[in-house]
């Protein structure tokens, strides 16, 4: 039962996650988050308590795993299982990257060029986008439908002939580990003009500084516009305001709020900003408009990065950073005085590249990061969307499918059930490290689940054997300074010509 796989130059360690920082933050302060709560008179959502308490299960074996042996040697291994949530664990989301990207390549985006389009929004919509799925619903269509009609305009059609397409990922963390709702939308850089038989692909050219800040101050109209058909802005002197009061409010909402608004949430010291260590000079303010980007009352539309049509590895890139995890358990570090020290991925404009957070406080980060459920988080518009009629036609998965069909020599492999079903650990490990898991780390034969164990009893014996079995082997490998006996090879002696 080996937990090192080694194929051609890669190597493969099991994650074990009761080794991270993490992992032991987790473990050491929730508990102790959850009586101050209680102190207070707050409760957690069931979601959020939930995905804390997966979390702490997640790649244990303690709590249940999988067998795993080689159909020649039988050399055995043993593999978790997963707690598969969407808030903050960052072997799953990673694993959910990867299957999501690898989605997108093969099924979804063509080989056409695409941007990305990052939409943020103001503090009180980031936290009504939160508190309401159905109403950030509503405004990304807002949002979709202002930059398709400016993208088939600049190609100089019209809403009937021509169409785009986009895929859109609702994104709800900042680098500082705050609640940041915000839109990462992968547009195609053009239309698709579908006057005649077929759908033909006009590129058309990047957008100027000028026309971003056109863009989002119209994509600001008519949200306030949406938000205040739905009651949730009332009008007083001619200036918008958000009303509020009609929401429903749980325990988690006074979290999110401090976590949109970089504030401690829980302690003596609640309310104050959050403690930052700069370590860079600050850079000079820039000119907006001298770039992709532009900003209005709060609302910042940026559309800096591009992939050419040929650049497919550069597009995959693309997608595993819009659906990247919150956290980077390498950028988190422990302080001499016991503080969590988060490392920025980019530092600010003032020379920020940390953020400080007493250990109850990271944790109340963690909780305002967990999403609700049954909300989905990737949405497809225009010509990805599922009911379009185009999409069989641009898709790359529809291209596949009708070239199968042409040929009729569609087999069990390419079928739309294999095609579509989730992918498996070991391809994700292929596609990520180039590790084939699969593979006997011993005879290089292929492996097969034997069992699934989830008896508590079974398991605590089966883990104490595999202890003993390994102190065995290191005792005996301390005393004799060699490497463990093993068997000579079998081969096959009644094996005829």
């Amino acid at each position: 039962m080996d937990n090192l796989v080694q194929t051609g130059t890669n190597l493969y360690h099991r994650h074990r996650p009761e080794q991270t920082l993490l992992y032991k933050l987790v473990e050491k302060y929730h508990p102790i988050f959850i009586s101050d709560l209680a102190d207070q008179g707050i409760t957690l959502p069931c979601y959020v308590d939930q995905t804390f308490r997966d979390y702490l299960e997640c790649g244990r074996l303690e709590h249940g795993f999988l067998r795993v042996q080689c159909e020649k040697c039988h050399a055995e291994r043993l593999v978790a299982f997963s707690c598969k949530r969407r808030g903050f664990c960052p072997s799953c989301s990673a694993s959910r990257m990867v299957e999501s990207a690898a989605l997108l390549m093969t099924e979804i985006l063509p080989e056409q060029p695409h941007r990305q389009w990052v939409l943020s929004v103001p503090y009180p919509l980031r936290w009504l986008f939160a508190q309401n799925p159905e109403v950030m619903g509503k405004a990304l269509k807002v949002v979709i439908r202002v930059i398709s009609s400016y993208l088939i305009k600049r190609a100089g059609k019209s809403h009937k002939s021509a169409k785009t397409g986009a895929v859109t990922l609702i994104q709800r963390f900042g680098s500082a580990l705050n609640l940041n709702v915000h839109f990462h939308m992968l547009f195609l850089d053009g239309v698709y003009v579908t006057t005649g038989k077929c759908p033909i692909f006009r590129r058309i050219k990047a957008p100027t500084g000028e026309e971003l800040t056109d863009l989002v101050q119209q994509i600001s109209v008519r949200i306030a516009r949406t938000l205040e058909r739905n009651g949730l802005i009332e009008r007083d002197q001619d200036k918008p305001y958000l009303d509020l009061d009609g929401l429903e409010q749980d325990g988690i909402s006074e979290l999110q709020s401090h976590s949109i608004s970089y504030r401690i949430a829980i302690g003596p010291r609640k309310g104050q900003k959050a403690l930052t260590l700069q370590t860079l000079q600050a850079q000079p303010p820039t000119d907006v408009a001298s770039g992709l980007v532009g900003k209005v009352t709060g609302f910042s539309l940026h559309a800096g990065v591009a992939a050419k049509a040929h650049e497919r590895s550069k597009v995959e890139r693309l997608c595993r950073y819009i659906t990247r995890p919150p956290i980077a358990e390498t950028r988190l570090s422990l302080t001499a005085n016991g503080k969590i020290r988060v490392e920025l991925k980019t530092p600010y404009r003032d020379g920020t590249t940390h953020i400080i957070f007493e250990p109850l406080d990271f944790i109340a980060r963690l909780a305002a990061l967990v999403p609700k459920p049954r909300v989905n988080l990737t949405r497809f518009h225009g010509v990805y969307a599922p009911n379009c009629k185009l999409r069989s036609v641009i898709t790359s998965g529809g291209k596949k499918k009708s070239a199968n069909i042409k040929k009729k020599k569609i087999n069990d492999d390419q079928s739309d059930v294999s095609r579509r079903a989730a992918m498996t650990w070991a391809q994700r490990l292929k596609r990520v490290f180039n590790i084939d898991i699969s593979d006997c780390n011993q005879c290089g034969s292929r492996v097969k689940v034997i069992a699934c164990i989830e008896d508590p009893d079974a398991i605590s014996e089966i883990l104490t054997a595999l202890k003993n079995k390994e102190a065995v082997e290191e005792k005996q490998k301390a005393i004799t300074g060699l490497p463990n006996s093993r068997a000579p090879p079998q081969m096959d002696l009644f094996k005829t010509s």
